[in-house]
Order: structure tokens, then sequence, then C-alpha cells
């Protein structure tokens, strides 16, 4: 099973670990768009601030985002399992899990980002800020950036097996699955059941709660059918839609009673 899961907006600081090793990340093919954004993310916040906070999209409170990212090459990495905070990744504490689970997040998580393209979270990398919807002056839109690699790359990450999309849709477009690996990938949202409407926070905790529940239970299912089966073995109300055609997604819809 492939996870694949938004970023966090907000995130940990760096620590006192080395320094990024781009080479050190899993993923190689995505080495050289990699280097490309973070060279020019660098050399943007290296600049005029004014520019950067413009171009990333920051308000006045977040000046501080732009010195972070003009000292990337030198700040302290961690596990992107602990610099990605927020919502989602406080329902999947992946911290708490026991050692099995954490094998199976090791595996099993990826973490889509426009300046890395996507990481697993045993990956060092350092905190930073810049989301897939920034456009930048010399490389243009991240989303666009990112696909040619990403199409080269993903489909072989997927392997044989299901890929669970959990990601919103700014990083949806970075990369989608075609073809047969389309065929065993889930798309989810969780509604809330009496209104069936998404709810941010809620919808983004639910996420981690479905994520947790997979890696500390251990069901391993082979595709999405199956997913439906073990998340409703775990307790959830899960409403299924085939794909229509081949080379499409099944799309699930989880609904939860209490919004919390």
């Amino acid at each position: 099973m492939l996870v694949l899961l938004p970023p966090s907006e907000g995130k940990a600081s760096s620590g006192r670990g080395a320094p990024l090793k781009p080479e050190s990340l899993s993923l190689p093919g995505l080495t050289d768009a990699r280097e490309a954004v973070l060279a020019e993310l660098v050399e943007l916040c290296a600049g005029d601030e004014d520019k950067a906070r413009e171009v990333l999209g920051l308000s006045e409170g977040l000046r501080g985002e732009v010195a972070k990212n003009a000292g990337l090459r030198t700040a302290g990495a961690r596990p992107a399992g602990e610099i990605y905070t927020g919502v989602l990744y406080d329902a999947l504490d992946l911290a708490s899990l026991d050692a099995a689970a954490k094998k199976r997040a090791a595996r099993s998580l990826l973490v889509f980002s426009g300046l890395w393209g996507a990481v697993r979270v045993t990956d060092r990398i350092p905190s930073y800020r810049c989301s897939m919807g920034v456009k930048l002056p010399g490389l243009g839109a991240l989303g666009a950036h990112w696909r040619t690699p990403m199409a080269a790359v993903l489909p072989e990450v997927a392997g044989d097996g299901l890929v669970l999309d959990l990601r919103s849709a700014a990083y949806a477009a970075a990369w989608k699955p075609k073809g047969e690996v389309a065929g065993r990938t889930a798309t989810v949202r969780v509604l809330h059941a009496p209104t069936r409407k998404v709810v941010s926070h809620f919808n983004k905790a639910t996420k981690g709660r479905i994520v947790r529940s997979l890696l500390s239970d251990g069901p391993a299912p082979k595709g999405p059918a199956e997913l439906v089966e073990a998340l409703r073995d775990l307790g959830y109300t899960v409403e299924a839609q085939s794909p229509a055609k081949a080379g499409q997604a099944w799309s699930l819809d989880v609904l939860v009673e209490e919004i919390h």
C-alpha cells in the first residue's frame, strides 16, 4: 500500500541535526527537479524580502519564513515525519506508533511537497515554507514543474498494490495516477454525515485517524475494494464508487456523524 499525503502548512523547527543532503532523499529520480526549486527558492528569499513574501503568499506576520527559506542549505534537518505538524499529522501521531506500525509508515507514506516533490516520512529535511500553489519567477507554477518528473518516478514507487490518495487538490495536480495504477487508486473525502459537507479541520483529522488505523491494526488491503472492507471493519461508514471506465480511480466517501 502507498499512501499519498499532503504536507502541513505549519511545520516544526528544523532543530540542530546535520544539514540537508539532497542526494540522500528517497525517490532519487526527483533530485534534479528538487535542486531547481531549492536553488531558486533560496535565491529568492536571500534577496528582496517583500518580493519573496509576495511570491510565497506570506502575510506580514510570516515574514520570518523568508529568512528560514534563505538558510535552507545550512539549516538542521529532521525526519519529515517530525517536521510536518498540523491537524492530519497530530491525528496520525507517528511518534506514538509501535515499532511494527512505524515500519509500515516508513514503507507506505509519501508526503507531497512544493519544494521536495515527494518525500518519505524518514527522509531528513529542514523546516521550510513553499506550497505547491506557488509560482516562482523562473520555474513558474510548481504544480506544473513537478508533473513530468513525477510521471517518470511515481508509477514505479506505486508498485503493484493499492494507492490511497489523501492529497488536497493543489498537491494532486502534481501527479495524477493513470492507466492501471489509477484502477487501483482510491481517493477519499470525509463528509459530515448530516450535512454531506466537507469540513476542513474535521476532514484532515479523520484522514489522519484512518491512516493511523491502517498502520496500527495491520490490515493490508490489496486494492480499493479490499480497502473499503478494511475501513468498514475498522468501524468507518464508507460509500464507494468504482470507476466508470478503465484508467479512473475509485472514489470513497467516509461519513462521520460528529465533528471533532
